[in-house]
């Protein structure tokens, strides 16, 4: 071996050695991480972040602890239920290493040691809980695992944050009668909504309906009211208007034969009584006809009055109508009076059309030549004793009427 080879090997050596006693002396521990330092196999020291020089193949570094928060899912174990039910229950634990020292020294496994502990603290809470309640009291079984394992890792400088249960799983039999429940609970209780839901709709129907009837009825009232008062005060106007008019005896006559073939009209009408009146209005109707030209217009009759323009002017101006509640309690105030009346004259006594005689102020007829006699009538069409007769009988021809008879 030649002579330059020897020292370079040994200057290498050298140089690893170096290299080697430097790394284990110096030592940098980032944060929130802890060194356990043993010195020739004892407890030196626990090594905070930062620089730090050891003694080389002297200080070792037992164990890399690390200070953050940090979440261990254990796996589904089976418990009984105080009702012999086996469920699954899966637990998530929230931890936190607050004494390194303790963490390495106390115990050789706290991971471990953390889940058999939550394992037989768990079976031992829900145990004294039925599946009822196991399903609806996990705040309270979260409680009383934090607090016993809080407790008992507490010598191993570990502090557990939370506990929680992550899935409870009852059996797939106990799953399906649970889901059976369940919907008889939905449709029972959908039923009674919709049962309320159309109750309460029917009830505000009859609501409505008895608030429109009602309305409907107080309108239909007032409406009568109104039109029975509106009709009042024209027979009134028309009342006023023929006085002011002063209308004459052959006016009314006129009048009365244009309105006399509505009596008879009707399919159930056999048979009509002809009024003493008629007699005198055809003989007043025949005495105009033969006045020659005079007629309606001829001789010494007493003349149309003209009210003027003035009088009707103002006829309907200061008409108002009556308050129509007013009106309303005296129609049927008076329609109970005419109720009672109704009843006491059930059954009334016959009487006598009285015969209408001309007023004093009746315009006498002119001497005028008797009207050609009618012509002659057939049997069959005179009628029958006790003066009944047809809208276009003889009986407008006889100078005396027959006597009325009683109906």
């Amino acid at each position: 071996m030649p002579d330059g080879i020897v020292p370079l090997i040994v200057l290498l050596l050298l140089a690893a050695f170096a290299i080697i006693v430097l790394v284990r002396t110096v030592r940098i521990v980032p944060q929130q991480t802890a060194l356990i330092i043993e010195r020739l196999g004892r407890y030196s020291r626990t090594l905070e972040p930062g620089l730090h020089l050891l003694v080389p193949f002297v200080d070792v570094v037992r164990a890399n602890i690390d200070l953050r928060e940090q979440v261990v899912s254990f796996p589904p174990q089976p418990v009984i239920t105080s009702d012999n039910l086996v469920v699954s229950i899966d637990t998530v634990i929230y931890y936190q290493v607050i004494d390194p020292k303790s963490a390495v020294y106390e115990i050789a496994n706290f991971i471990q040691g953390i889940e058999q502990l939550t394992v037989t603290t768990l079976r031992n809470v829900i145990g004294s809980l039925d599946l009822e309640q196991t399903l609806t009291s996990r705040d309270q079984i979260n409680g009383q695992l934090r607090g016993v394992l809080d407790e008992a890792t507490g010598k191993w400088g570990i502090r557990v944050n939370r506990v929680e249960l992550k899935a409870i799983d009852p059996p797939q039999s106990i799953q399906e009668s649970m889901e059976k429940q369940m919907r008889a609970e939905r449709d029972r209780r959908a039923i009674v909504l919709n049962a309320e839901g159309t109750k309460a709709s029917q009830i505000l129907t009859a609501e409505g309906e008895k608030q429109s009837q009602i309305l409907r009825a107080e309108g239909s009232a007032q409406a009568r009211i109104l039109e029975a008062q509106g009709q009042a005060r024209a027979i009134q106007q028309v009342f006023d208007a023929i006085h002011r008019g002063k209308p004459t005896q052959k006016l009314l006559a006129y009048q009365y034969l244009q309105v006399l073939p509505q009596i008879a009209r009707g399919d159930s009408n056999k048979m009509w009584i002809v009024p003493s009146e008629l007699t005198d209005a055809l003989k007043g109707i025949g005495g105009m006809l033969g006045r020659g030209q005079g007629g309606f217009d001829g001789g010494d009759e007493e003349k149309w009055v003209d009210p003027g323009e003035d009088e009707f002017a103002d006829a309907f101006e200061d008409a108002t109508l009556e308050d129509p509640a007013e009106a309303l309690r005296r129609a049927r105030g008076q329609a109970g009076l005419a109720s009672r009346e109704a009843e006491e004259h059930a059954a009334p006594a016959s009487r006598v059309q009285p015969r209408i005689t001309p007023g004093a102020d009746a315009v006498p007829p002119r001497p005028t030549p008797p009207p050609p006699p009618p012509p002659p009538v057939e049997p069959a069409d005179r009628p029958e004793t006790g003066g009944g007769a047809g809208p276009e009988g003889p009986a407008g021809s006889s100078s005396e009427p027959p006597p009325p008879p009683s109906r």
